[in-house]
């Protein structure tokens, strides 16, 4: 089994998980970086409403969400993409809770996948101050990237994933979860 894996980026309008309001799925095969989607979401109502801070964080307005996906238009078209594959986030339980949290609220079906943690990775392969996704991509020498960007740190992400299986001289997921005493963990519990 190659390194072969979804990296998944949620940013919410407020503190609920069930209010994801932008989402970037990057998909990778055999260590590379081979496709992407990322788009704006509607958050469902009642968790509609959007805090100031979370806008700080990511600049997404209510407005710019209107007309985007539906949070239920949102999971089809997310699970289409990811299909099978293992998940991998940076700070996994997040967007997990994410993932979980609106599809229960819009009553939508999720399937037996499984996920890693990047960011428990990380602190098993690199020696950091912070394992922040932007100090650990910059450490990779990745640095150009749009924090709080849903697409640009669902990338950041997998290119995490890819240098520290490299680092590992891992040749597939497993061997990687292995060399980081990590397991994959099933989104449904």
């Amino acid at each position: 089994m190659p390194i072969d894996f979804t990296a998944i980026d949620f940013e919410t309008a407020n503190g609920s998980p069930a209010s994801p309001c932008a989402v970037g799925l990057v998909r990778v095969r055999d260590s590379k970086i081979v496709d992407s989607l990322a788009f704006l979401i509607q958050p469902p109502v009642p968790h509609d409403w959007f805090h100031a801070g979370n806008i700080k964080v990511h600049g997404i307005r209510p407005s710019d969400v209107d007309g985007a996906a539906t949070a239920q238009e949102a999971i089809s078209l997310m699970l289409g993409f990811i299909g099978v594959d293992t998940l991998i986030a940076h700070n996994a339980p997040f967007d997990m809770g994410v993932l979980r949290a609106t599809a229960a609220h819009v009553n939508a079906p999720l399937p037996q996948l499984s996920y890693a943690c990047s960011l428990a990775i990380s602190r098993k392969t690199y020696n950091l101050e912070s394992y922040r996704l932007n100090q650990v991509a910059y450490a990779i020498g990745h640095e150009e990237f749009d924090h709080h960007d849903a697409l640009a740190d669902s990338d950041a992400c997998a290119r995490i994933i890819i240098h520290a299986a490299d680092r590992h001289g891992a040749e597939d997921l497993g061997e990687l979860l292995k060399a980081t005493k990590q397991v994959l963990k099933p989104l449904l519990q």
